[in-house]
């Protein structure tokens, strides 16, 4: 399956103001205290390395084979609205390596004109897609880098069984394999009163939610528009992105299930899945995800 990213995509982030985005999965629906906070809210080159095996003894093949081990190469997972983009920082903060989206890697690739960079502009101005092969090369090249040393975080990517395939036989070029797959589990019924009831102020990306995080202009009772969802600084109208809507969720998340979750029963025999519940308060989230993460 081609991984589709279109120029637009790609380009387009970098002219987006730094501001924290209402399409971050960072709401968790709790008091409005809480909820205002949320809202606002390596490898080695392969071929070198199998290269140089069959020269080595067994002994250095095993201290190799133990290097590559020793690193946190981790999958993050969740539905929109879970609340990955809250916890995936801590993460980072926690285990000290790097969070790694696909679609920042490919924009620093092609921003670097590194060699695979410019393959993935050639074919995104050509207007085809980015495929899985050159996303996984991608990586390989990031990963190289001296903050993945002692691993990474995946976000965005694998997002198929067969993806997560190609990601194994990359890493196991280098003796390295997943070592975590962590996933944000919330009841679809709760995912859609999360991000259906969210409203956010365009220029300054503050978010409100009509039920947990709401505006002062939206009194007890009062139907929730344009005119009654207004920003608590400027008194400007808020607004629903697109796809905050029921039926553009309802099609995120059966893509999610039908794509996603399968890479989950992939990783299930090696025993590195952890499956979260995410329908809690954040800090009882964080709580959960402390427990599993490696010491």
């Amino acid at each position: 399956m081609a991984f589709v990213l279109s120029v637009a995509t790609v380009f387009g982030a970098l002219l987006q103001p730094i501001t924290v985005s209402p399409s971050v999965d960072a709401t968790q629906l709790r008091p409005a205290a809480v909820q205002r906070a949320q809202l606002d809210d390596s490898a080695r080159p392969a071929s070198r390395l199998r290269s140089a095996r069959p020269a080595l003894g067994r002994r250095t093949e095993d201290f190799c084979m133990m290097a590559g081990s020793d690193k946190t190469v981790m999958i993050l997972f969740g539905p929109p609205g879970a609340g990955k983009g809250s916890q995936a920082p801590k993460i980072v903060d926690k285990l000290n390596i790097p969070q790694l989206s696909t679609g920042d890697m490919l924009r620093a690739a092609v921003a670097a004109g590194s060699e695979v960079g410019k393959k993935a502009k050639d074919v995104m101005a050509s207007g085809g897609l980015v495929s899985d092969e050159l996303v996984v090369s991608i990586i390989r090249e990031r990963i190289k880098e001296d903050d993945c040393s002692g691993g990474f975080i995946l976000d965005g990517f694998p997002r198929t069984v067969e993806q997560a395939k190609m990601l194994d036989e990359m890493l196991d070029g280098s003796g390295d394999k997943v070592s975590l797959v962590l996933a944000l589990e919330v009841p679809d019924e709760v995912l859609t009163e999360r991000i259906c009831g969210r409203w956010v102020h365009k220029d300054s990306g503050r978010s409100y939610h009509v039920k947990f995080a709401t505006p002062k202009s939206l009194t007890e009772g009062a139907t929730p528009s344009v005119e009654t969802m207004l920003d608590d600084e400027t008194g400007e109208p808020l607004m629903q992105r697109a796809d905050d809507t029921e039926e553009a969720l309802g099609k995120r998340l059966q893509g999610y299930h039908e794509q996603t979750v399968p890479i989950l029963d992939h990783y299930e025999p090696a025993g590195v899945v952890s499956r979260l519940n995410a329908n809690i308060a954040p800090d009882e989230v964080w709580t959960s995800i402390d427990k599993v993460l490696p010491a």
